[in-house]
């Protein structure tokens, strides 16, 4: 015996999930499933078939008297229902005979000649009634007990003040509060599935009016409202809100749960995915929504409601493009009582809606979005005339709006440099931050926001601005939906682990090295064809049994100081001098000299050296290294190009270098650039090699260049590690254009940065006003990464590594700085005690190389495993 389902739940599907029969098929499936698990009734809100609504407002818009292809238009959608109709099994006289005949009806009725309002709502209106139509006898012809109702007869359209004619029957709001007994009526109708339309609501004089975009979200959210339903869900072809568009920002998070306010922002500035308008209805109705994928049924999607936990960060960055700024500015509207109302009352007249508004004593600008505004340049013409009566108007456009989402963001400008610095290479024409503490926007020139959004996003993620690894917000990135989870080899310390804590008792901090990592790492770069010599950066490392295992697999060494110099010779007293690459920065002149008189290569960065110093570089062969004018990488404190940084000669001085160079009788061999590390982008050393290649034909003597490293190391769990093979790839395309030159690399980091652990003992366990911390006998003192890049690094409790009841603890040392953390809210078992052995993961770059005495703090012991 069946179960009486009372109550509803609300299923709205777009227009490419109603376009194929298959589809069709997966919505029966889901309501069906819909209708046994929750006991609950379903109603389903459809849009029309995919690119319909395109072709019937080329007819609704068409300019009066010209036909613009009408008939034709008419006679295509037509013919596509019906073979759509003959494809689901139907027979299209059948089914939609009567609903073919009122579309076509429409061609010749009296309203077409003048393109009346209520005409064009009637056109608008046809591809949902027919797409509702269809699915409702298809459903039903496959055993599902569903039948059709027409929206027109339970949505109200409502006229707002101040709406144009145009928004009063094109772009209308709803009722959404029911009058009692309305559940009751609507419930009365006798299947227990129904199929109806988004899109049209009843107008005031009885015909159809349209909701206008996102109208299928919006009617869905209206009944939900209307019925008290369990929950709305948006079906649709992605799996939820994310925290960009991933179709720009492949890392982009996919938002699990957000508050009806969250969810609000991130719709309207600019997500696509679920319309703005449809939030209201739910959130004031009490209504969880749920948006979900009709491909991925396994995916959570993003679930809004009222009991979201709310947690500070920022959640989205997003784009709107198509901006309109108009700017006024008058010396007159200081303190002048009325100016504004003046002005905005002219806005109206025109019945444009502002979005964003900036002032200052002499000028208010504000944004128009295109997508709550009909703006074109006979609107903005007659605007501009009308305001040039108060004021000096300007038009900016197009522009880009990128806005940062979420709570809290006054509290979180003091993460965002790294954010203001990109928007400061930019043309930033207006600043908004939202009244209820929910966003910041930056409007920007269009074309200056290409390309900008993933490097935001990903400065928000390394700043901690956005807080991605928080899974009571947080999902999975649409890389790893669109392609799974990266696939990693367990890293080397885990089989080593016993070792290991046999050499934390005998005493901690100490830092271990695996050497067959380090083999590993410089096999794979001195197998690439294109690279004719590898040099390891030593200052990453600078341990002799590392410096012996690189040098064995075929790398030459750089350093930056004499005494890195001495350290070589000391470990490998055979090395070839012209094995040894000297890269200094405003190093003193007896460490040329010595340099030199080793017989090592020899880079200068500047063009004072040679002025001020001729006797040691006359006649010499020497490297040049170049800024480009741009720096890269994952902090702005290891970006080493661009007019901040303090290396490279400028390009501006290219010539002066040489010409000097040349008075010297000194030989200018190679050329040199290093730009940033942790760049994970695969293309940019081709595109540096390229710039160098192109001066090196202008100086006639240059036999060799040098790209630099800064290889990224994948630090963080859902982090990829670095594809070498479109590295190799972009190198070998660049080294067939430019054969002549030898392309030398020079990593540092990514030889060594996954060899080395830290051990760590545990000394105190705290909590402190609900923040639990783990005290380390030594911290930014051992490891200064995480202090001084707010770098990321995996941490274990290697005594407990196999508990899994965690909680989230931060990790901290004995310095007495406030930035002596380790790492924030990392998840560690519960049970950690005095004692345990702490390790800290990937620490074999930049690790031992920076660690100080601080607090007279002991150095950490060195040891090396194979």
């Amino acid at each position: 015996m069946e179960t009486q389902q009372t109550g509803w739940v609300v299923l709205k599907f777009g227009g490419t999930s109603v376009s194929r029969r298959n589809r069709w098929d997966t919505i029966g499936r889901l309501a069906g499933k819909r209708l046994r698990e929750d006991g609950r009734r379903v109603l389903v809100v459809v849009s029309a078939l995919s690119g319909v609504t395109n072709e019937l407002q080329a007819i609704a818009y068409a300019p009066a008297g010209d036909d613009g292809g009408i008939p034709a238009r008419f006679a295509g959608l037509v013919e596509r229902h019906r073979t759509f109709c003959a494809e689901l099994g139907l027979d299209p006289d059948t089914v939609l005979g009567e609903r073919l005949a009122t579309l076509v009806a429409l061609e010749t009725d009296p309203r077409a000649a003048v393109r009346a309002l209520d005409w064009q709502a009637e056109v608008l209106g046809q591809g949902e009634l027919l797409s509702s139509t269809l699915g409702a006898a298809y459903l039903s012809s496959q055993g599902h007990d569903f039948g059709w109702c027409d929206a027109r007869e339970w949505l109200d359209a409502v006229s707002l003040p101040n709406a144009s004619e145009w928004a009063q029957r094109l772009s209308v709001n709803c009722r959404h509060h029911a009058e009692p007994g309305f559940v009751e009526r609507f419930s009365a109708q006798p299947t227990r599935m129904l199929i109806t339309q988004g899109f049209i609501a009843r107008h005031g004089d009885g015909g159809t009016a349209i909701l206008g975009r996102g109208g299928s979200d919006t009617s869905a959210a209206y009944f939900g409202a209307l019925l008290k339903a369990q929950r709305v869900e948006i079906w649709t072809d992605v799996p939820g809100m994310f925290s960009a568009n991933p179709r720009e920002v492949p890392d982009a998070r996919l938002l699990a749960r957000l508050d009806y306010a969250e969810a609000q922002e991130i719709a309207t500035t600019g997500a696509k995915v679920l319309h703005p308008r449809s939030i209201a209805p739910c959130r004031d109705a009490g209504v969880p929504m749920a948006i979900l994928d009709t491909e991925r049924f396994d995916l959570p999607g993003t679930r809004i409601d009222a009991s979201a936990a709310t947690v500070p960060g920022v959640k989205a960055i997003s784009r709107r493009n198509g901006i309109v700024l108009v700017s006024m500015e008058s010396i007159g509207m200081w303190q002048q009582v009325g100016f504004l109302a003046d002005v905005f009352e002219r806005f109206k007249r025109h019945g444009l809606s502002i979005d964003l508004i900036g002032s200052s004593e002499t000028n208010v600008t504000v944004s128009l979005d295109p997508s709550e505004n009909l703006v074109n340049s006979n609107v903005l013409e007659a605007l501009s005339a009308d305001l040039a009566e108060v004021c000096r108007v300007k038009v900016i456009a197009p522009c880009a709006a990128i806005t940062l989402v979420g709570r809290g963001m006054r509290s979180l400008l003091h993460r965002l440099s790294d954010i203001w610095a990109a928007f400061g290479r930019e043309r930033v024409h207006l600043i908004s931050q939202s009244s209820n503490d929910l966003n910041l926007t930056f409007v920007i020139d269009e074309a200056d926001a290409d390309g900008l959004l993933p490097h935001l996003h990903h400065e928000l993620i390394r700043s901690g601005a956005m807080p991605v690894r928080d899974d009571s917000v947080f999902g999975p990135s649409w890389r790893e939906i669109a392609d799974g989870k990266p696939q990693r080899a367990a890293p080397w310390w885990q089989a080593q682990r016993p070792r290991l804590l046999a050499m934390a008792a005998a005493g901690t901090p100490r830092y271990v090295y695996d050497l067959a990592t380090v083999r590993e790492r410089a096999r794979a770069l001195i197998g690439t064809a294109a690279v004719d010599r590898c040099f390891y950066a030593m200052k990453a490392n600078s341990h002799p049994a590392v410096l012996r295992a690189v040098v064995g697999e075929g790398f030459g060494l750089e350093c930056v100081s004499l005494a890195e110099i001495e350290r070589v010779f000391q470990a490998i007293p055979h090395m070839a001098p012209e094995r040894v690459l000297f890269t200094p920065s405003f190093a003193p002149r007896h460490e040329y000299e010595a340099a030199l008189k080793r017989g090592v290569i020899v880079t200068l960065d500047n063009v004072e050296a040679l002025k001020r110093w001729p006797e040691t570089f006359r006649g010499r062969t020497l490297w040049l290294r170049l800024d480009l004018g741009h720096g890269e990488g994952h902090h702005e404190k290891v970006r080493t190009g661009g007019v901040a940084a303090k290396f490279g000669l400028p390009l501006a001085r290219f010539d002066a270098f040489v010409d000097e160079a040349r008075k010297l009788g000194a030989r200018i061999s190679g050329l040199h650039a290093h730009l940033g590390s942790g760049i994970d982008d695969p293309q940019h050393w081709r595109g540096v090699y390229a710039s160098l290649a192109g001066l090196a034909d202008s100086v006639g003597t240059i036999e060799t260049i040098d790209i630099g490293g800064g290889l990224p190391v994948a630090y963080t769990p859902e982090a990829r590690e670095f594809d070498l093979g479109a590295w190799r790839a972009g190198l070998d395309e660049i080294k067939a254009a430019y054969p002549r030159y030898g392309l030398i690399v020079e990593p540092g980091r990514y030889l060594v940065a996954e060899s080395g652990v830290l051990l760590l003992s545990v000394t105190q366990v705290v909590e402190k006003d609900g923040v639990r911390r783990i005290g380390c006998d030594a911290g930014m003192n051992a490891l200064m990464r995480p202090a001084m890049y707010e770098a990321y690094h995996g941490i274990h409790n290697l005594s407990r590594l196999d508990d899994a009841d965690n909680a989230a603890f931060d990790v901290v040392g004995p310095v007495c700085e406030s930035s002596d953390v380790l790492g924030r809210a990392r998840l560690l078992p519960k049970a950690t005690e005095e004692g345990d052995t702490i390790l800290v993961a990937d620490a074999g770059a930049y690790g031992m190389a920076m660690a100080n005495s601080y607090n007279l703090r002991a150095l950490p012991v060195e040891e090396v495993l194979g």
